[in-house]
């Protein structure tokens, strides 16, 4: 993903699926007889354009979509009690003649909103997009649904812990505020936040349309809310594609852990690309020299912080937000964001001798979510996924220890994936348990070799776990998100295929990247 933005959404990034509820609490939480009321609503659907300003409503309403709010219990085991409400978009199906049926679709996260997801899928299908309803739906608590924001002073809680023991005692004292914020904020909601709520909220929103079954497509965090609704839910899944998939056991508050070496080699490959231009950015006209200037613009964000734009967009930029931003621009290979990663890092060049600089576009964007509230609530959503699905270690010396093992290996991204985060400081413990993947699933997994967000071995781990599974690999990509978004026509043939037929590969295949 381009942004930090979308990295921090699509933190993407991950899986171990959770266990059922304690027996008691599945039989309530899960009967068709508690249910009844939410299975048979009937929703109005109406415009999904909210005021002049709405790009994305605009977007579903050119797409042929149509909105509706849903509304779904917070406690499945209380489901006579308090409820909230889900946003849901629909483009139905053209070709009535030969409709496949449903396709439900999660652009990732956690926490990301999926509501306009259903206008870039529709025409990424192209022709066998007329056989489809593509559903759209923005999970509890994002976007349009039932809202959480922990009014943070940012919008991503990905920070590295820096240079010193200072600098991780900073860190552990930032996120200790995130989740108090979080605490304060959502009150009684944040034990009901999770992928397993989540996915039950998916069946609810099937039970609505009518569908026996459902096919999916999720990318990076939604092949995990994917996976889990086949497991919570067997037999009610029809075709089913995960793009960018997460390793099961790999899922939880520390995933970023599994991404240390997949994004240190983006980084050394876009650094390679870099040094082929350094006529244009002047970083260096070898790898090892754009490296070098990487590593001096840290060094000198830990001695002084980086002043970058003025007046009242006046940034300041230390060794805890420099590794995160350039984590955040290494997820897409193209020309186009490596030229934009250039361009930042260059800006943080010049800033660094002590020079003005105006941000770049991207830039500028990437600072104003980490370091203002504007995005607040996208971060609190993704934090109260992960936290409400999957317990963290409670004791900052567990990552300070692993903060210092990895800074001789890995002086730039160590000490970020392995820093604190608010799951360290939550104020609930997870309530539900969590499992392996134990239900086979004939789903196409789609993955890049060099994928920065969710790696390589995320996906193969999949594959072995749902034997009737097959892989579709495109090798030598460092590209986070392929189906319809990364411009390989292999890959957009061979998934709508798959959609439109329902039979998957014989085996395991291929695409070229490029």
């Amino acid at each position: 993903m381009r942004s930090l933005r979308r990295a921090a959404v699509a933190l993407t990034t991950a899986a171990t699926c959770l266990t059922a509820l304690p027996a008691a609490a599945a039989a309530a939480g899960d009967s068709p007889a508690g249910l009844a009321r939410y299975h048979h609503q009937r929703p109005q659907w109406e415009s999904c354009v909210q005021g002049p300003d709405d790009a994305a409503g605009r977007a579903l309403e050119k797409a042929g979509a149509r909105c509706a709010t849903l509304t779904v219990p917070l406690d499945y085991t209380d489901p006579g009690g308090r409820t909230i409400t889900l946003a849901v978009s629909r483009i139905k199906a053209t070709d009535t003649a030969h409709r496949a049926g449903a396709l439900l679709v999660n652009s990732g996260g956690p926490g990301g909103p999926s509501l306009g997801l259903a206008a870039d899928v529709r025409a990424a299908m192209k022709e066998v997009g007329a056989r489809y309803d593509v559903i759209g739906m923005d999970p509890r608590f994002v976007g349009r649904s039932t809202p959480l924001d922990c009014h943070w002073p940012t919008g991503t809680w990905i920070r590295s812990a820096g240079s010193g023991r200072a600098g991780f005692e900073r860190q552990a004292a930032f996120q200790q505020r995130l989740a108090e914020s979080c605490g304060r904020a959502g009150g009684a909601v944040l034990p009901h936040i999770s992928t397993r709520n989540t996915a039950r909220d998916m069946d609810v929103v099937r039970a609505v349309l009518g569908e026996r079954r459902i096919s999916y497509l999720g990318y990076s965090y939604g092949t995990y809310l994917g996976t889990v609704y086949t497991q919570m839910f067997p037999g009610r899944t029809d075709r089913v594609v995960l793009d960018g998939a997460v390793g099961p056991r790999d899922y939880g508050p520390r995933m970023l852990v599994p991404m240390l070496d997949a994004n240190e080699r983006a980084l050394e490959h876009w650094a390679g690309w870099a040094a082929r231009r350094d006529a244009r950015y002047g970083l260096g006209a070898t790898r090892q020299q754009v490296l070098a200037t990487v590593r001096d613009i840290v060094r000198a964000a830990a001695r002084r912080p980086l002043v970058l734009g003025g007046g009242e967009r006046t940034y300041r930029v230390d060794d805890s937000l420099v590794p995160a931003l350039l984590f955040g621009e290494l997820a897409d290979d193209r020309d186009a964001a490596r030229a934009s990663l250039a361009a930042s890092v260059a800006a943080l060049g010049r800033a660094a001798r002590g020079r003005a600089v105006e941000p770049p576009r991207q830039l500028a964007e990437d600072l104003a979510l980490m370091t203002t509230g504007a995005h607040s609530a996208a971060g609190s959503a993704q934090a109260a996924i992960l936290c409400g699905d999957v317990p963290a270690p409670r004791d900052p010396e567990t990552y300070r220890r692993a903060v210092e093992d990895s800074r001789a290996g890995h002086p730039l991204f160590g000490p970020l994936v392995h820093n604190t985060n608010p799951c360290a400081f939550w104020p609930h413990a997870p309530r539900e348990r969590p499992t392996q993947v134990r239900t086979d699933v004939r789903a196409l997994i789609v993955a890049a070799t060099g994928d920065p967000r969710t790696p390589y071995a995320g996906s193969r781990q999949l594959r072995s776990l749902l034997p009737s599974s097959r892989l579709l690999t495109v090798g030598g990509a460092d590209h986070h998100g392929l189906y319809g978004e990364y411009g390989n026509a292999c890959v957009d043939r061979r998934v709508n295929a798959y959609l439109s037929t329902g039979r998957l590969p014989a085996s395991d295949t291929a695409c070229a990247a490029r």
